[in-house]
């Protein structure tokens, strides 16, 4: 039985099955695997997490219980859930990704969507299921009294459905993304709003990144359920769970390490053979629609077309890695962002000069490569929970000048360092892209000095050790 549980959509690892049924395992993506991968082979820590694709249902069906650790694989403690497929599409992508994300980011058209009728009950059935899944595996493998931290709102519901099966236990949840008000909150129906709320006022401890954050969740619970919110956190029907805010950060050792090896070496020298001695602008990010891409780019237009003196000077590297295609929003996103590519390729590449460099294919070593060589990194999205770009940029690049959107989590933290815009206004990202590559060379090495600074303050195995700390 184990200590210390971790419980999430996504997992350390996962698997791809090729043609002749042989399994190849890789490192999971996303940035919740990376702020928890350094603690996945930690002794006494087991991780929770669904199997995603056929390649990972393939290597579950081979180990006992699902366990990983347990048929040979270099994962440290994991135990990975076969969920139906049909069950994981409908919560995952109906519900967590097109409706609680949707939420939480302020997404939705308005006078358009949402619509939640009988297809969406069956949809909300499903997540609730899931969420079930999850909440009897924990129960079957915490020892007594076992501290267990379920991650994000893949998961909402497990914390009451754990308590419902194991009351011994001390349990966490943290939300890795922004919170609604409560009156975009309350888009969602009466009975379902109520029920993430209570499912994460099962635990003992529920977690924000910033302060923003938990105040929204607060105000939440005291608009929605009437509950009582203190110093001590928020209490509803006799019990209390407290209120922490945990703000993620990077590992700065690591990441300049793995930044140091040679397939980032040779992306830097590619890089640098496209683009010579300009000046770059650089975005990473997927192509979510809360990251804002399409205004990013057109706030660069409006720059080119206000300073013809920085034509031929300067190149805009943008890699917008595909996310959620499953979803029609996100594949007209996707076409929308490289739409917008071709109308300022079109408009202002000469010969010798290509103003942006567009990739949408993702490479973590060349993304290194461009950090390490930017000038100026542009974060603009409009509502972040946290945003581990910003934070990474400056630790690689010692001359970096971070724009970055007031709407990001992580302005709370870099705001004084950046230059900090509204992430709807365009021409005020473009002149503050001009104020970043014109700032003078000692402010730009003492700003992106500080930032790395305060990126590096709690560094992973922190942020989950203080979580740890508050369930004690």
């Amino acid at each position: 039985m184990n200590s210390v549980l971790v419980a999430s959509n996504r997992g350390p690892v996962s698997f791809t099955v090729s043609d002749d049924g042989e399994l190849t395992m890789k490192r999971g993506g996303g940035g919740l695997v990376s702020g928890l991968s350094g603690v996945a082979k930690d002794e006494g820590v087991l991780w929770v997490c669904a199997a995603l694709s056929d390649g990972d249902r393939s290597a579950v069906r081979q180990a006992p219980g699902g366990r990983l650790d347990q048929a040979g694989y270099d994962t440290g403690s994991l135990r990975m859930l076969d969920i139906a497929p049909a069950t994981f599409h409908r919560a995952y992508n109906a519900v967590a990704n097109s409706t609680l994300w949707f939420v939480n980011h302020l997404l939705y058209d308005i006078p358009n969507s949402p619509h939640f009728g009988t297809r969406f009950q069956r949809e909300w059935e499903s997540y609730r299921d899931y969420n079930g899944a999850f909440a009897l595996a924990l129960a079957e493998e915490a020892g007594h009294e076992a501290r267990v931290m379920v991650q994000d709102y893949h998961l909402t519901l497990t914390p009451a459905m754990l308590r419902a099966e194991r009351p011994d236990l001390r349990i966490a949840h943290f939300s890795h993304t922004p919170w609604a008000p409560p009156e975009y909150f309350a888009l969602l129906p009466d009975e379902v709003a109520r029920e993430v709320l209570e499912g994460i006022l099962g635990a003992d401890h529920a977690g924000f990144l910033t302060e923003r954050w938990a105040r929204a969740f607060t105000d939440c619970c005291a608009a929605l359920l009437g509950a009582r919110v203190d110093a001590r956190g928020v209490t509803h029907e006799g019990r209390t769970t407290r209120i922490g805010v945990h703000a993620l950060g990077v590992d700065g050792e690591q990441l300049w390490r793995r930044a140091c090896e040679p397939d980032v070496e040779s992306n830097v020298a590619a890089l640098r053979a496209q683009t010579g001695d300009r000046k770059l602008i650089v975005r990473i990010d997927r192509t979510e629609l809360s990251k804002n891409i399409v205004r990013g780019l057109v706030a660069y237009r409006e720059f080119l077309a206000a300073h013809p003196e920085w034509h031929g000077r300067v190149v805009h590297l943008a890699f917008a890695y595909p996310s959620r295609h499953d979803l029609p929003e996100y594949r007209e996103y996707t076409a929308a962002v490289q739409r917008c590519a071709k109308e300022i390729e079109d408009e202002y590449a000469t010969e010798d000069w290509d103003p942006l460099i567009l990739n949408v294919n993702d490479d973590y070593a060349r993304s290194l490569a461009a950090y390490r060589m930017a000038d100026v990194l542009l974060v603009n999205p409009i509502r972040d929970g946290m945003n581990l770009v910003a934070k990474e940029g400056p630790i690689l690049s010692p001359r970096c000048v971070l724009v970055l959107s007031r709407e990001a989590g992580a302005a709370a933290e870099l705001g004084a360092d950046a230059l900090v815009v509204n992430p709807y206004d365009v021409l005020e990202t473009a002149q503050a892209l001009r104020t970043a590559l014109v700032m003078p060379e000692e402010e730009r090495t003492r700003r992106a000095a500080s930032l790395a600074a305060s990126a590096t303050a709690l560094p992973p195995q922190k942020w989950l050790a203080a979580q740890l700390d508050a369930l004690t």
